[in-house]
């Protein structure tokens, strides 16, 4: 008892001494914590994570609520948000602008959890034609020059799907493992093609020079012949897209989405982003040299915690190629 008396005074105490300093601070520069932090930093997830948490640490409500506003109501909230801090939009222009960005992001980001969820929580109907499109529209992208013979086949295990109707293997994830495998199948074809050739014939790991130099000659001539394990590549692909959704859900790909959408993360963000996760997964897995597919589940945790290490970066894009556009750098 005299132990959480203690933390709950602690708590108050530290409080206290926060709003006192920043009151202090606003009156010896003359900028309230929100202008402070997006005068001195630059657009990305620090900003924005830094003005969350000052919105959502706020003693006023209107401020605290100004994270849950529909995206059409953020110029208005703005607005509010400059008259409770009696700030002047024409003097200081620009404000409104990056906090208009910052509100945009962090709106956007609930918003594509809530979507995300949706297409999650939505299990796959063979009665639905625009589902059994889109499943065949993944066997025509992965093997285009291999006609599906029926719609129940063993054909399917060789896109790797566990049996011979792929709907089962959907329900862990929904129609989302589904969508996400087809975008990559789609959008990122060649890439798609070759994790799925390598998948079914895995080639053989090169083995570096501080290795070959820990090996016996009995050893070598047995590892040079050892393959990398083979995986279920649409088995893999649903159960990557649950990895990208817990690090969704868990706000880790806040400093991802920050970093590469200028406005609102969308859906096709989160499946940019599953593709990434998709392509680094597979050539994490041939470096790990698992002995059997038994060792999935600890590859995939280590993976896993790399991505979240990744992330605790306020600088890190999970894939450069996305990079926020000029319109971010600009404001």
């Amino acid at each position: 008892f005299a132990r959480m008396f203690v933390q709950v005074c602690l708590y108050f105490y530290c409080k206290c001494l926060w709003r006192c300093l920043k009151f202090v601070v606003r009156k010896l520069t003359g900028q309230c914590e929100l202008q402070r932090i997006c005068y001195n930093t630059k657009p990305g997830a620090a900003r924005t994570m830094k003005i969350e948490a000052s919105l959502k640490g706020s003693k006023s409500k209107r401020l605290q609520t100004s994270v849950n506003v529909h995206l059409d109501a953020i110029e208005k909230t703005i607005d509010d948000i400059m008259e409770l801090k009696r700030i002047n939009p024409d003097i200081n222009p620009q404000l409104g602008v990056s906090l208009q960005a910052c509100l945009l992001q962090i709106v956007g980001y609930r918003n594509l959890i809530a979507e995300v969820e949706k297409l999650r929580r939505e299990p796959y109907d063979s009665e639905n034609p625009q589902h059994e499109e889109m499943l065949l529209k993944l066997w025509k992208c992965l093997k285009p020059n291999s006609p599906l013979k029926a719609r129940i086949s063993k054909q399917w295990c060789e896109i790797g799907f566990q049996g011979d109707d792929p709907k089962t293997d959907f329900r862990g994830m929904g129609l989302l493992g589904l969508y996400n495998l087809v975008y990559f199948a789609e959008w990122d074809t060649e890439i798609a093609q070759q994790v799925l050739t390598d998948s079914l014939h895995p080639k053989y790991r090169e083995v570096t020079k501080k290795e070959l130099s820990q090996l016996s000659k009995a050893e070598w001539e047995k590892k040079k012949f050892d393959k990398a394990i083979g995986y279920s590549f649409a088995i893999v692909g649903i159960n990557i897209t649950d990895l990208a959704y817990n690090l969704l859900v868990s706000g880790a790909l806040k400093t991802h989405f920050y970093n590469v959408a200028p406005e609102a993360p969308t859906l096709t963000h989160f499946q940019q982003t599953f593709c990434y996760l998709m392509h680094e997964f597979h050539k994490f897995w041939i470096d790990e040299d698992p002995l059997d597919i038994m060792e999935f589940n600890r590859v995939r945790e280590k993976f896993y915690k790399r991505i979240l290490r990744q992330l605790q970066n306020p600088e890190m894009a999970l894939c450069p190629h996305f990079a926020a556009s000029e319109s971010l750098i600009n404001m």
